[in-house]
């Protein structure tokens, strides 16, 4: 199964009042394993952004006066979550204003939800939870995953941390490493904090072989044991049978 955890920045709270998506921010998974692909796309809104929401992800407007619009990104962006069930903390949100700037494009797309389906984490969460609180730090405190580079928030570092949480919450985690590089698409943007790189690939065990010396030494120990127990030596009885 191909999976994508998402998570958007806006301008403000309500689409509803015009307010624009500025940030998208996806990591893939593909059998509950994460693939190291991804989605960030910082946008240009075409509007002022709220100084509340500034304060939440530090994203300005003169960041963003040289980012695409919309418009630009679209495509790409519908071609990479296409087919994949999508994976989202508060899904109405995002998907408010994801749908609300499809409406706007001359082209015509479906709703995001007749694209993917939809898990919502939140929903999940107070299900699991009830009458606690299930925002994505508790969630990350509850099931002890790191969220200690989160001191804003950002799209691509919030679905990052969603996957872990994700994962934690429906049976197991995937090992993830620690990189010094930062996630950004060459921006250098003030979402982009130092996060964990996705890898899926583990290492290859080490094969140590005995040597000459060490198979001569257990030669001789098995031979001792047989002397002394009538030639009923457990190790030769099974690899003999």
């Amino acid at each position: 199964m191909r999976q994508i955890v998402l998570d958007t920045e806006t301008t403000g709270l309500e689409a509803s009042q015009g307010h624009r998506i500025i940030e998208i921010g996806c990591v893939e998974l593909f059998n509950r394993r994460l693939t190291g692909n991804h989605y960030h796309q910082y946008i240009n809104p075409q509007r002022e952004i709220d100084q509340g929401a500034i304060e939440v992800h530090g994203i300005t407007n003169e960041f963003l006066d040289d980012k695409p619009m919309f418009d630009r990104i679209a495509a790409e962006f519908i071609e990479f979550i296409s087919g994949a069930e999508l994976i989202i903390h508060n899904a109405p949100f995002d998907l408010g204003f994801l749908d609300a700037e499809l409406q706007r494009l001359s082209q015509q797309y479906a709703p995001v939800k007749e694209l993917c389906p939809v898990v919502d984490t939140l929903v999940m969460a107070r299900a699991k939870h009830p009458g606690q609180r299930n925002n994505l730090d508790a969630l990350c405190q509850r099931y002890d995953v790191d969220n200690s580079q989160r001191d804003l928030h950002g799209a691509l570092l919030d679905a990052e941390i969603l996957a872990d949480v994700y994962l934690a919450m429906t049976g197991g985690q995937t090992a993830l490493q620690l990189s010094d590089a930062t996630a950004n698409s060459g921006d250098g943007g003030p979402g982009n904090q130092q996060i964990r790189r996705l890898d899926s690939a583990r290492p290859a065990l080490p094969v140590i072989r005995a040597t000459a010396r060490e198979l001569a030494e257990h030669e001789a120990q098995l031979e001792a044991i047989a002397a002394s127990s009538g030639g009923r030596v457990l190790w030769r009885d099974r690899a003999d049978a």
